[in-house]
């Protein structure tokens, strides 16, 4: 399910990043990034992409470059590529990793391009695994634990693995957002995790479409009565679940085909 990392571009703050310039990130982990899917040299959702590098920022080096400024780097990148193509914006301090930061270090942009994705067609299977992101609002880098328990679950039989905190409480899977179906209603789950772009504009189009939707705490012993799930991300707005640890779920074609209406609902944006 990994995405090809062939790069047509690599660009800092909208021109090609030099090796003296990339060597020192290499060995570095304290950035975040937003991922998305560019059709025709635009994109959904590019508010909320542009809002979590703005929230992201703030949190993590206490200012955020303008959305203006932004725009202009990922406009550089796209102008060097082909119309579709997947398309990674990643911020970072030139101060380094293990520093205090000041005002006066602003953050910087990487912007790396490459082919276009779609994610797996599924029904997948995942395991459970007992985990907590750090800083779960922050689309972070450096997150070994996704990479491991993928590792873990495919080699226990599973695709992929999604996470229950200590609550019990299902959250995420290691690059998903969850979402389930209860017949009649589209069930988010609660719990402390990364609220995905895909997720917001399936969100809001669900909201334009009077489509009933409700937010829920759900645990294993709660699968049994729902009627469907899938996972979305930047790749796609639904892969079906047919099977979450041990718990079986029923197919719900229904489901995913509103699903990707509703994504594909939203208008594209040029950045």
């Amino acid at each position: 399910m990994s995405a090809c990392l062939t790069s047509f571009v690599v660009q800092r703050n909208g021109r090609a990043a030099t090796t003296e310039e990339l060597a020192p990130l290499a060995f570095a982990g304290y950035a975040h990034f937003t991922a998305m899917q560019v059709r025709g040299g635009q994109v959904r959702g590019l508010d909320l992409h542009l809002e979590r590098l703005r929230f992201a920022s703030v949190e993590m080096f206490g200012q955020a470059l303008p959305d203006d400024r932004v725009r202009s780097y990922l406009r550089a990148a796209l102008e060097a590529g082909p119309a579709d193509l997947s398309l990674m914006a990643t911020v970072y301090s030139p101060a380094g990793e293990f520093t205090v930061a000041g005002a006066d270090v602003e953050p910087e942009v990487l912007v790396r391009t490459g082919p276009a994705a779609s994610g797996p067609e599924g029904p997948l299977t995942l395991a459970t695994v007992e985990y907590e992101r750090v800083l779960p609002a922050v689309k972070h880098v450096g997150e070994v634990a996704k990479t491991y328990f993928l590792r873990q679950a495919v080699g226990q039989g599973f695709d992929d693995a999604v996470f229950v905190d200590r609550r019990g409480r299902l959250s995420e899977g290691s690059i998903w957002n969850l979402a389930f179906w209860d017949g009649d209603a589209v069930v988010w789950p609660v719990a402390e995790m990364l609220g995905g772009t895909t997720m917001g504009i399936v969100r809001r189009q669900l909201d334009r479409f009077g489509v009933p939707q409700r937010v829920q705490e759900i645990t294993l012993a709660d699968l049994p009565t729902l009627a469907g799930a899938v996972v979305m991300n930047s790749w796609t707005p639904g892969v079906p679940v047919h099977r979450i640890g041990s718990v079986s779920l029923p197919e719900a074609p229904s489901f995913l085909e509103l699903l990707h209406r509703a994504y594909q609902a939203e208008q594209l944006a040029s950045p």
